[in-house]
């Protein structure tokens, strides 16, 4: 277990264009929709909400 969330893993997700924009860089899950991220593995994309699951080169 950690000591708390891992803040540096939810700045990764997002950025700030030049024009000041919030840019969401991950990729959201097609099933659940906005605000609910795929986490990337290996050889997957997969949602801890619902599990949906995308495999990558395929």
């Amino acid at each position: 277990m950690g000591d708390g969330v891992n803040s540096a893993a939810k700045c990764n997700k997002y950025s700030i264009d030049d024009d000041g924009k919030l840019v969401r860089n991950a990729e959201f899950c097609p099933t659940c929709g906005p605000g609910v991220f795929l986490a990337v593995h290996a050889n997957r994309k997969s949602c801890g909400r619902c599990g949906y699951t995308e495999m990558k080169g395929e």
